[in-house]
């Protein structure tokens, strides 16, 4: 039903990530409509008219963002006239507009700003509080055609506030439910295998999607209809079914980044961390310290990524360092209970391992990981991993995984 069109070259190349087809998607679907195709094209005029044409002939609505600012490379005001067969006019609401956004911004409103006043004479202008470009609606055949400034701000607000409540009173989507179960360390083959029968009873109106990602899935249940709550009891029941078969590898029932899913359950506990880090580089304390609220329960850590601060800040055994090496079920133990002598707090988390690409051995390959969970009572737990042999992978699998196997210990009362 819908369809999404960025424009810029910047887009292309790689010189600015598109993140507007990405929100607009979520955004749309939250509001019960299916986007069937996102396309992300040049700074040609011919370019741009083919794929708008494409476009209206398959979606009831097109919506694009970009190439309205003031500068030459702006082409797409000027390229619509052409495709709707219309022209510029002068719109005295929107140069007010243009005026109010740059008092105080500007000294002067020159020529190129004052021609941003200029919309084609077909389309239903919408007024843009954030900006200077005006946002143009196109009633076109059975289609809707709108386009938006590419500054993500501009085009959130007017899609929030405008857009999509128009698009709901034009076209009455209906509803559309999704649940996101996280699951951590079953490979997507094995787990999809696990879950044959489960899914062959699944109800008509819930689809299933494995989104995987290094060393956990999400698994999406999506549910279309008319009804709501009939809905969400479907998915509920299809819920506790899967819980049974891979409950214990289930982290959370909500789509949120491993570390929002962290700081809600150990908020809760009342209880303090700690962490020493060697081959998480000081990453997982990033990932804690990036959630608000992180102040209320993490104490600190310290990266100890030579042997010295290892022995020196944390009291690792230096003959220990020496027979069992840094990467060891030894050391990182001695590292955890280290931190939680340090920080007097009442969990603590240690990392150690070898994160490429060299370094390895072949009783160490790259990408061994040894993690710690210490609580206070001088109770220990660790295990070793092996996450493969790219350094960026090793360190996000190594610092979501402490994070998520801690949970998993705790509410199974095994620390």
């Amino acid at each position: 039903m819908v369809e999404i069109i960025t424009i810029g070259d910047e887009l292309l190349i790689g010189q600015v990530t598109d993140t507007n087809s990405a929100w607009m998607g979520r955004a749309l679907n939250n509001a019960g409509f299916d986007v069937q195709r996102i396309t992300s094209v040049s700074d040609k005029k011919e370019e741009i008219q083919e794929v708008l044409e494409k476009a209206s002939q398959r979606a009831k609505i097109v919506l694009m963002t970009g190439g309205l600012g003031p500068t030459r490379d702006d082409i797409t005001k000027k390229t619509l006239c052409e495709f709707f067969e219309t022209h510029l006019v002068f719109n005295e609401e929107v140069f007010n507009d243009i005026q109010t956004f740059l008092k105080g911004r500007v000294k002067n409103i020159n020529e190129l700003n004052r021609e941003q006043a200029l919309v084609p004479e077909k389309c239903q202008v919408i007024r843009n509080s954030m900006g200077t470009a005006p946002i143009m609606w196109f009633d076109y055949n059975d289609s809707v055609v709108v386009s938006m400034p590419g500054v993500p701000s501009e085009m959130k607000q007017v899609m929030t506030n405008s857009i999509i409540p128009r698009l709901k009173q034009k076209y009455l989507p209906g509803i559309i439910i999704h649940k996101t179960i996280l699951v951590h360390n079953i490979p997507e083959a094995v787990l999809a295998e696990m879950l044959t029968e489960w899914e062959d009873g699944l109800p008509s109106e819930i689809k299933l999607a494995y989104l995987p990602a290094p060393g956990r899935i999400r698994l999406r249940l999506s549910a279309r209809g008319a009804d709501a709550e009939l809905l969400k009891a479907k998915i509920f029941k299809a819920v506790d079914g899967l819980i049974p078969i891979i409950g214990d590898n289930i982290y959370g029932e909500e789509d949120l980044p491993a570390a929002e899913i962290f700081a809600g359950f150990f908020r809760n506990t009342g209880k303090s961390l700690a962490l020493a880090e060697s081959c998480s580089g000081g990453y997982l304390a990033h990932l804690i310290t990036s959630v608000a609220g992180s102040s209320e329960y993490f104490k600190g850590g310290v990266v100890t990524y030579s042997n010295e601060m290892k022995n020196r800040l944390l009291g690792v055994n230096e003959e220990d360092l020496s027979n069992y090496g840094a990467v060891s079920k030894q050391v990182v133990e001695q590292m955890a209970l280290g931190a939680l002598d340090v920080t007097e707090a009442d969990y603590a988390i240690a990392t150690s391992g070898i994160a490429g690409p060299g370094g390895g051995t072949d009783d160490k390959p790259v990408g061994t990981v040894w993690i710690a969970w210490a609580a206070a009572g001088k109770r220990v737990v660790s295990k070793q991993f092996s996450f493969g042999k790219y350094r960026e992978r090793n360190i996000l699998r190594t610092s979501e995984t402490a994070l998520i196997e801690l949970m998993q210990l705790m509410k199974k009362g095994d620390l």
